[in-house]
């Protein structure tokens, strides 16, 4: 394979929602050959892996597309404040969603969810010194978020109930992290 850039020709967009958009785009290889791609473009999320000394703090709530009425995941959420960075969103998140504020935070990685198709990126951080937030959690209107205090000493069961991919990555780095 060559280092060579692929250079984007256009973009045809033929769907926009509330939190996507889908379309197409065409690009040129560097041999000239020319390709169309299905695309889904996506502002990012962040996701927080939240542990303090006993448990690593989840969350269950609906997930209406996969029908899945309890989805076990990390605190995430969607970068959709204009000009906001990754991380100011998962502080931002931790308190929306659990009610909490880190003093310690880590960022751990970032990943594309599905490159074949979107360019939906994920940047996960480890939040530790954590402490109630001013006010409690405070989900959006829509969100029916269950906090859940997960212990640590059971962290293979909540990978064995977990089927959302950022979760898994966050869950099974903190099941192989050293020990500090």
């Amino acid at each position: 394979m060559t280092s060579e850039k692929i250079v984007r020709l256009g973009a045809q967009v033929r769907f926009e929602g509330g939190i996507i958009r889908a379309g197409s785009e065409r690009f040129r290889h560097p041999d000239g050959t020319e390709v169309t791609r299905d695309k889904v473009w996506h502002p990012g999320a962040v996701g927080i892996v939240a542990v303090d000394d006993e448990h690593v703090w989840l969350t269950r709530q609906p997930r209406e597309v996969i029908g899945d009425p309890t989805s076990l995941e990390i605190p995430a959420g969607k970068l959709d404040v204009d000009g906001e960075p990754p991380l100011e969103t998962a502080k931002r998140e931790l308190a929306e969603e659990i009610g909490k504020r880190a003093e310690d935070w880590s960022q751990l990685l970032a990943f594309y969810t599905s490159p074949g198709f979107s360019d939906e990126r994920v940047w996960l951080y480890l939040a530790t010194g954590l402490a109630d937030a001013p006010g409690g959690a405070a989900a959006d209107e829509n969100e029916r978020i269950e906090i859940v205090p997960w212990p640590l000493a059971r962290l293979d069961q909540a990978i064995e109930q977990c089927e959302d991919s950022k979760s898994l990555i966050a869950l099974l780095w903190l099941a192989t992290r050293p020990a500090a």
